[in-house]
């Protein structure tokens, strides 16, 4: 259980549900309202962090909701092994987190990563994280996945790397970029950083725009977020 209902930023949310507890709220809300199209898993976490919950979950909403759109996001660690069933599935958007495509980078935004039981940190970690995204990735869109790549602008860290990311994207061929300001958490090593201005994202925006497609009405959702946008 999470209890986080003060906080609007993405990755909070007030309760953890289980595959049947996901539907029994669907059901629920759909009692209430006709307006949701998608059922989406974004968190706490990463979502195929915990594949054998998250997949079944998905399993059953598209039993229940075969009219719904199912989309996925994470940070793409433990992607690559579950693509087959994520297509089987009917999930047909995935979004990526994509902060680094470089481990000299990745080695400055990413503290640590734990990888088939151990834990790597620095460049070492940064490195396995931006293979296993890169395999995902082509994986998804071999099979033709609609693919989103989120960053998250982080100033003095990965601002002035984001072009290179947009080059990845463009060569992964995904369908649409989303670049996001940093949210300074306290306790977090970034906490100190202040977060980037409307006007310093969109300048980083135009400045890709021309590589890649850019997303311009991300509201920064709480993983737990229901209806339209600006409407929660």
């Amino acid at each position: 259980m999470y209890d986080c209902a003060n906080e609007n930023r993405p990755g909070v949310t007030q309760k953890v549900y289980t595959p049947d507890e996901a539907v029994a709220y669907l059901e629920k809300l759909f009692k209430d309202r006709q307006d949701i199209s998608v059922i989406g898993i974004a968190g706490p976490g990463d979502p195929m962090c915990d594949a054998d919950k998250t997949l079944p979950t998905f399993e059953k909403c598209r039993a229940r909701f075969p009219h719904l759109m199912l989309c996925l996001s994470t940070n793409g660690l433990a992607l690559p092994e579950h693509v087959d069933d994520i297509v089987r599935i009917g999930v047909s958007h995935v979004t990526v987190t994509v902060n680094a495509v470089t481990p000299s980078v990745g080695g400055k935004v990413y503290a640590w990563v734990r990888y088939n039981g151990k834990t790597y940190t620095g460049e070492e970690g940064a490195a396995i994280l931006l293979a296993r995204q890169d395999e995902g990735i082509r994986k998804l869109k071999e099979a033709g996945m609609i693919v989103k790549i989120n960053t998250v602008v982080i100033p003095g860290i990965n601002m002035d790397h984001v072009p290179q990311i947009a080059a990845k994207a463009k060569e992964w061929k995904a369908d649409i970029m989303n670049c996001m300001a940093m949210i300074p958490v306290h306790d977090t090593p970034f906490a100190g950083i202040e977060t980037p201005s409307k006007e310093d994202i969109h300048r980083v925006r135009q400045f890709i725009s021309g590589s890649m497609k850019q997303m311009t009405h991300c509201s920064r959702c709480r993983a737990d977020a229901c209806g339209k946008l600006g409407c929660e």
